[in-house]
């Protein structure tokens, strides 16, 4: 038995110059040990409407109105409500602070106030235990996965930026490469010697090399299959990445969606000739993953893009799903829109609800990839998180920039401790 002894909360700067909540938590055992938790939590710039909500202060002189003074006075006033309680685990906080709130989205504490008291729990749960964050994580929610967790997921490098993460002008948001060596470190090596040997491409033939939000190269194609080829030749043309890589986009498709109609590159297309646009680019090139493909209420172009596809390329659900079980229990299982879950802690808001959503989609078959968003911190929670849920995929931007670095370091850092 532990007892919360003291939450302390400030804000930090993101990887956007942007404020958000740090976290700490203060934990005290039964011998009078204290263990401390702490905890960056990350903002998302293109995000779903039905995400959890972030409590921003509204208050324009100061931060554009993005302060988080409010989310960290609840955060102040929920430890009064803490403190001093005995908690076995560290979902045990988590229903406790989810009733406090009592809201379906989050709205009278915040998203940002309720995950940042959460994951810093988390670690200072397993600080108590004398074990890896990953593996309190898994003990606690994946227990089925404890004899099978050696494999490490495959990485989603961002090595393009477009839509709302950069000045492109290219409409697709993420460009990715999935390098496919079969070990962690050879594959943080090959991302980061792509992302040199692209960077020397790019300006070789006289693009930009500007970075975007989540540190990929922001070059102004005159179109996405442009990016798309020139991402293709640069692989094609090294004997070393040759075969070594597939690809993945981040479409963010509600960016571009008007009326009913996505305009990609000035034109138009309805939901089925968007369909047949994306079919064609899985066919020229080794695209294995398209998320966001459509808006996140155009849950019949969401079908049909599954039933045109099926299972020959991931359709990754994110701001369709939101990391809610509500949501992806009707739309992904139910109705079968998509196959894939991208999961964010900051769309729901806690450390429990995302690990449940984790465990619905792998109960359904759907694969998983555990994503950081554009406004980072230096905190790698989801590198633990991902191994330890045993998820498929991890998206963790470009090897570039320290927020996204310490994700990459902190897999192989994983790796070297087993």
């Amino acid at each position: 038995m532990t007892k919360i002894t003291n939450i302390k909360a400030n804000w930090i700067l993101d990887s956007r110059s942007i404020p958000t909540i740090y976290t700490e938590v203060f934990l005290t055992d039964e011998l009078g040990n204290i263990h401390v938790g702490r905890a960056g939590v990350p903002s998302g710039a293109s995000t779903g409407t039905y995400e959890a909500l972030e409590l921003r202060d509204g208050d324009n002189d100061v931060f554009d109105g993005k302060g988080v003074l409010k989310a960290i006075e609840n955060i102040n006033s929920t430890a009064l409500d803490l403190l001093n309680i005995n908690f076995e685990t560290a979902r045990e906080i988590d229903e406790f602070i989810l009733k406090i709130d009592g809201t379906e989205n989050k709205t009278k504490l915040g998203a940002n106030c309720i995950l940042g008291i959460s994951m810093a729990a988390h670690r200072a749960f397993a600080s108590s235990l004398g074990v890896e964050l990953w593996q309190y994580l898994s003990d606690l929610y994946f227990e089925s996965n404890a004899e099978e967790n050696s494999r490490f997921p495959q990485i989603m490098c961002n090595v393009i930026n477009g839509g709302v993460h950069a000045d492109s002008g290219l409409s697709i948001q993420e460009f990715m490469i999935i390098p496919q060596t079969g070990d962690i470190e050879t594959d943080v090596q090959f991302c980061s010697e792509f992302y040199g040997t692209l960077k020397k491409s790019l300006k070789k033939a006289g693009y930009s090399i500007s970075l975007g939000d989540e540190g990929g190269f922001a070059p102004h194609f005159t179109s996405c299959q442009g990016a798309l080829e020139f991402i293709n030749t640069t692989i094609n043309e090294n004997d070393k990445f040759g075969g070594k890589f597939k690809m993945a986009l981040d479409c963010a498709a509600s960016e571009f969606l008007s009326g009913g109609i996505y305009t990609i590159d000035k034109k138009q297309f309805n939901g089925p000739e968007l369909v047949d646009y994306y079919s064609k680019l899985v066919e020229n090139f080794p695209i294995i993953s398209i998320e966001d493909g459509f808006g996140e209420d155009d849950i019949e172009n969401w079908i049909l893009f599954r039933e045109k596809l099926g299972d020959k390329i991931l359709q990754v659900g994110d701001d369709l799903y939101v990391t809610n079980t509500k949501r992806f229990q009707k739309f992904g299982i139910e109705m079968t829109a998509g196959n894939a879950i991208l999961i964010k802690l900051n769309q729901i808001g806690s450390v429990s609800q995302t690990a449940d959503v984790i465990n619905l989609a792998h109960a359904n078959n759907f694969e998983t990839a555990v994503s950081h968003r554009s406004g980072e911190t230096n905190d790698d929670f989801i590198a633990d998180l991902s191994f330890a849920a045993q998820s498929k995929y991890i998206k963790i931007g470009a090897p570039a920039r320290g927020e996204r670095v310490s994700k990459y370091n902190r897999l192989m850092e994983i790796k070297r401790n087993l």
